[in-house]
């Protein structure tokens, strides 16, 4: 029998992860992750985590698995927290569940599981795991979740051959509905639990207000630009390569307060992202204002009117040779190589026609059509079909 430890989390999809695997004969353990107990910042009374690990037990007793608590915290502060508020500051925007598979569940979690002499670490994601021949060794691959309203590849974009090798997703061939069926079957306690919101580790906390307790509020300007403005009206043509076609198409336009009009205030540029149109607080607009961009050196928030405002369309973006991940390693491209994918950028988006260029310093990822709010900090992830093969942080 093979040793698998299950990153039980409270919810139905790892409950009900840790069944398959006990049917498919496994030895299976489950394990809960405390990633954060700082009470100063939880800014609700209540505590999820205790809850969530509190269901994780009751799971794991209903199915007669060995079960216990290990505390991530503090190689949470540091990987994770810590990276998103130097990120925030920098006027980027992390993914922090991108960062915790990578760095906590997929990293510092399987070392415990793997010195607890585990052969596989499991965990409750809707993708699946394929294993294909090549070149006389075997080569893993990150598939898409059968359910297309739930797949979760996306977040695993930065997982390595070495943690794909050690990985089981024992839910990846079913859909949601089908997970809370079988839950509820087991009358398992998890069975109608809704799933968590917010970010993966203070539970019930707004990203701002956790972000406030950081970063000083700081009072600045929210500046309208229209979609007439002249910086929108620069039309090159004559490239003299396609590098610099993509340097151009993937350019991030340097705004002036004196662009626009100042329509109102904010406590803080790096509170704010791109595309975002809640908490503006600015009234009187015929068509409601998204941010286009945010000055953090200046502490502005650009914004424009409507989801077609130029300011938020673009067709490429950019990846540096030091935030670039191929999954599929064998298949990573050579300086002037392009290869055709479908890309996103973000977790829920349908994906999109794209074309990768890689060049001296980086790669290039050029859609077929405009993309609404390409943000840096986050993630851009390519697939061949249904295969996301890899990915890299938007710069």
């Amino acid at each position: 029998m093979k040793r698998v430890i299950i990153g039980l989390s409270g919810g139905v999809d790892s409950s009900v992860a840790a069944y398959l695997l006990q049917q498919q004969g496994y030895e299976v353990i489950g394990l809960f992750m405390k990633n954060w107990h700082d009470d100063t910042v939880t800014i609700s009374n209540e505590c999820p985590w205790l809850d969530d690990s509190n269901d994780a037990m009751l799971v794991a007793e209903k199915l007669g698995i060995p079960f216990q608590t290990v505390d991530l915290s503090e190689q949470y502060k540091e990987r994770i927290v810590d990276y998103m508020f130097n990120e925030y500051e920098k006027g980027r925007t992390p993914n922090p569940d991108v960062l915790c598979n990578r760095e906590i569940k997929f990293d510092v979690f399987m070392k415990i599981a793997l010195e607890l002499g585990a052969d596989y670490v499991a965990t409750g994601h809707y993708c699946r795991k394929g294993v294909i021949q090549k070149a006389g060794k075997e080569t893993y691959q990150l598939l898409a979740g059968v359910d297309g309203n739930k797949d979760q590849s996306y977040f695993l974009c930065q997982l390595s051959q070495d943690q794909l090798a050690k990985s089981l997703f024992p839910i990846g061939e079913l859909t949601k509905p089908e997970v809370r069926e079988i839950a509820t079957e087991l009358d398992l306690v998890t069975a109608d639990k809704k799933d968590s919101q917010g970010l993966c580790f203070i539970g019930k906390v707004k990203l701002p207000d956790f972000l406030q307790q950081q970063l000083k509020p700081k009072e600045g300007v929210i500046v309208e630009i229209s979609k007439e403005q002249e910086v929108f009206n620069t039309v090159e043509t004559n490239f003299d390569s396609e590098e610099e076609k993509l340097k151009f198409l993937s350019r991030k336009i340097d705004y002036k307060v004196d662009y626009g009009k100042i329509v109102g205030k904010h406590q803080g540029a790096h509170y704010f992202t791109k595309g975002q149109r809640k908490g503006l607080a600015v009234g009187g607009t015929i068509e409601p204002l998204f941010v286009i961009d945010t000055d953090v050196e200046e502490n502005v928030i650009y914004t424009g009117q409507g989801k077609e405002h130029p300011g938020l369309l673009k067709k490429a973006l950019f990846v540096t040779n030091e935030e670039l991940h191929w999954v599929r390693e064998d298949l990573a491209l050579k300086i002037d190589e392009t290869m055709q994918v479908k890309a996103r950028i973000r977790y829920r988006q349908a994906l999109e026609n794209a074309t990768l260029y890689k060049v001296d310093s980086g790669l290039y990822v050029e859609f077929e059509n405009f993309q609404s709010a390409i943000t840096e900090g986050q993630f851009v992830a390519w697939y061949l079909e249904d295969e996301l093969i890899g990915s890299g942080v938007i710069s």
